[in-house]
C-alpha cells in the first residue's frame, strides 16, 4: 500500500469538481501527496493509503458512477481510510434537518464502507449548464440559481480531514 491519497469525484455541471480541486489543494498544502480525478471504474488503488470520494446529488441520489465505484472496489476500499463529501443544493440552508436529509442520500454508500468523515456542502446551480428537461425540473422545484458554496467551510473540512487520514 502506498502513502498517497486519492480524491475521486462525480459531477454533472462542474461544481463538485471545483470543490474536489479546492479540497485537494488544501490537503496538498500539508505536504501530503494527493491525486484528484474524476471517478472511473478501473482505477488501481494499490498506491493509495486513503480515498476521498465526492459526489453531486441529483434527485436524492449520489451519481451512479460514485455508487458503482464503491460497489466495484468495496473489498479494496475497506482496507483504506475513507472519507466522503456530498455536494447538494439542499445544503444551501445548513441546518440539522437538511443535514439528516442529505446524509440519507449516502446510505447506499455508507452501508458498504463507513467513512472517517463526511463533508456536506452546498453547490452551485447555473441553469445554463443544465439540459432542458433537468432545467425544467429544477425550475418546477423552484431551486434557486446561484453559487451557494462556502469555501471556508470546505477548506476547514479538508484541514480537519488530513489529521484523520
Amino acid at each position: 500500500m502506498g502513502n498517497k491519497i486519492l480524491l475521486l469525484y462525480a459531477t454533472r455541471c462542474g461544481s463538485t469538481e471545483e470543490i474536489a480541486k479546492v479540497i485537494g489543494q488544501e490537503i496538498g498544502k500539508t505536504g501530503a501527496s494527493i491525486d484528484v480525478m474524476p471517478i472511473k471504474k478501473h482505477i488501481n488503488l494499490t498506491d493509495y493509503k486513503a480515498c476521498i470520494i465526492g459526489s453531486a446529488i441529483r434527485a436524492g441520489k449520489c451519481m451512479p458512477e460514485a455508487l458503482d465505484f464503491v460497489q466495484t472496489h468495496s473489498a479494496e476500499l475497506k482496507e483504506k481510510k475513507i472519507a466522503y463529501f456530498i455536494v447538494c443544493m439542499t445544503m444551501k440552508d445548513d441546518n440539522e434537518n437538511n443535514k439528516k436529509q442529505v446524509l440519507s442520500y449516502l446510505e447506499n454508500i455508507t452501508s458498504q464502507i463507513t467513512p472517517l468523515s463526511i463533508g456536506l456542502f452546498a453547490g452551485c446551480l447555473d441553469y445554463k449548464k443544465l439540459s432542458f428537461p433537468i432545467r425544467l425540473l429544477f425550475k418546477a422545484m423552484k431551486s434557486p440559481e446561484g453559487d451557494f458554496r462556502n469555501w471556508e467551510t470546505i477548506r476547514g473540512w479538508a484541514r480537519d480531514l488530513i489529521n484523520k487520514l
